[in-house]
């Protein structure tokens, strides 16, 4: 692990007994936040918005909770692998070291998901229905549709991915995962592509292995 840059993702076994809906508070509460305050394309789009990230994860689940303040909120997408990123988004890539494959989160504000796994880009192999309904999604702002809405908003959603899905053996877990954490929407009066860790390319591009950092399974 060269890079300075890690999170640190703390075990909590009691996440998969608590109801699911009070696990965001939990994690809020309990552990260290942190921030989304890279912007890696200022000429594209300099907005910023508050956003933070808490990761745990338990004998099944990697856990992750974000806290946003934003201008503007837009959940108009709710079928699986629909363009969520044109949303008010938040992202979570990553790859188990030693695996070609790496995977992208994508969720909008009402848990709504696109996901897949893949090598390069272009070659994508997008989740199945079967797979999405496994992870779990609680969204503070509902699961009913909205048009943008103009003002501040403050939002949380929590999301706990099976470690099964993503070829994670718990009782053989790795030391760390590499990744990364996303902010964008890219259809909103204030569109931006904010990022944890620093994205060193000439144009947006959030499938950028190469810039993960460490997730510490701590």
């Amino acid at each position: 692990m060269e890079s300075k840059l890690t999170i640190t993702s703390k075990y909590i076994k009691r996440l998969d007994v608590m109801p699911f809906d009070e696990v965001g508070q939990y994690l809020d509460e309990n552990l260290e936040h942190t921030r989304l305050d890279r912007i890696n394309w200022p000429e594209v789009h300099s907005y910023k918005p508050d956003c933070q990230v808490v990761t745990a994860y338990s004998d099944k689940y990697l856990y992750v909770y974000f806290s946003v303040i934003c201008q503007d909120l837009r959940a108009v997408n709710t079928a699986n692998l629909s363009p969520v990123a044109q949303d008010s988004c938040v992202e979570f890539f990553m790859q188990v070291p030693g695996s070609d494959e790496y995977w992208n989160f994508e969720f909008n504000c009402i848990g709504t998901v696109n996901a897949s796994h893949r090598v390069t880009r272009p070659n994508a192999v997008r989740l199945t229905d079967e797979q999405i309904a496994g992870i779990k999604r609680y969204a503070s702002c509902g699961t009913e549709p909205f048009d943008e809405k103009h003002g501040t908003f403050c939002w949380d959603l929590t999301v706990a991915i099976p470690f099964s899905l993503v070829g994670i053996d718990p009782a053989h877990k790795p030391s760390h995962i590499m990744g990364n954490f996303y902010k964008c929407a890219d259809k909103t009066a204030h569109p931006h592509y904010v990022s944890w860790a620093p994205i060193a390319l000439d144009k947006p591009n959030f499938h950028a292995t190469q810039f993960f950092a460490p997730i510490v399974l701590g």
